[in-house]
Order: C-alpha cells, then sequence, then structure tokens
C-alpha cells in the first residue's frame, strides 16, 4: 500500500500543551473504517511514530502529535508539518525488561490488569519505569506502578 501524504499545521488542542493535525481525507474511503485507524506516520520525513487516527468531537479525524514528536522536529502550534503514514496492522506489544517481569511475576493479578491496557497505556508505563536515571528511582517506580494498576490507573 502507497503511503497517504499531506501538510497541515500543527494545531493546539484548547489551552494544553497538546497538538494535532487534521486528516484531510475520508477514512472510510481510505481505510474503509468510521472509527479509530491505528497509523504508523513520519512527520517531515525525519520523525517516525505510531499511533491512530481519532475523531474527537470533530468533523474530520485528527492525528496526535506528541511533545516528544514535536521536540524532535523542532515544530510547535501554527507551523507547518509534512505527514506520510499508512494503516499499521502489526500487532502492537510493548517489551518489558526482565526486572519489570519479575514484579509483574510477584503480582499477578496487577499483571493481568496490565496485559488488558490498551498498548498505549501499556507503553506509557514501561517508558515511564524506563527513563528514571537512578536505580531507586526505577525500583520505586515498579511498586508504584503496581499500586496504580491495582487502584485501577490506566496510565501515568
Amino acid at each position: 500500500m502507497k503511503p497517504i501524504e499531506f501538510t497541515a499545521i500543527i494545531q493546539q488542542n484548547g489551552e494544553m500543551n497538546a497538538a494535532f493535525v487534521d486528516f484531510p481525507f475520508s477514512t472510510e474511503e481510505v481505510f474503509g473504517k468510521k472509527g479509530q485507524v491505528r497509523i504508523k506516520a513520519t512527520f517531515d520525513a525525519k520523525v517516525e511514530y505510531r499511533g491512530s487516527l481519532v475523531k474527537m468531537k470533530s468533523d474530520c479525524h485528527l492525528l496526535g502529535l506528541t511533545q516528544e514528536v514535536r521536540k524532535q522536529l523542532g515544530k510547535s502550534f501554527g507551523e507547518e508539518v509534512f505527514v506520510s503514514l499508512m494503516e499499521d496492522k502489526e500487532e502492537r506489544t510493548v517489551e518489558i525488561a526482565d526486572d519489570i517481569a519479575i514484579v509483574f511475576n510477584e503480582n499477578p493479578e496487577a499483571k493481568s490488569l496490565f496485559d488488558k491496557m490498551s498498548y498505549t497505556h501499556r507503553k506509557e508505563y514501561i517508558r515511564w519505569i524506563e527513563e528514571a536515571k537512578k536505580p531507586e528511582t526505577r525500583e520505586n517506580r515498579k511498586i508504584r506502578m503496581i499500586e496504580m494498576i491495582l487502584d485501577g490507573k490506566k496510565g501515568i
């Protein structure tokens, strides 16, 4: 399948530090889907991203640009970005380091709840732990993750 390419203006979501671009085509015509469409995108031919086209009380589908993507692009709200995307049909898995797997083995209920979460929420938890600079911070975050999952928190 050939990528879908377009240029769009990075828009701010209300007053939040959150950004998106409008998807200027019909997802029903392009992908045969009305709802969420999982995609792989490349912004400005240099920053890769896996996400979804979503409809958020809007006329068209939107594609979010995370703070990290915007940082790598060196762009902000109101600037133009070139988008190349295609449907992502690969299974989305999150790699779990051995030390995190051990914590899950000791907490099977938390692991079961974690496995039922969306790819995005699982990825957020694991990234939060792996971004810890100090070993003690990593240990504390693993414990906190288990507590948060058992408390029903879907993400960080």
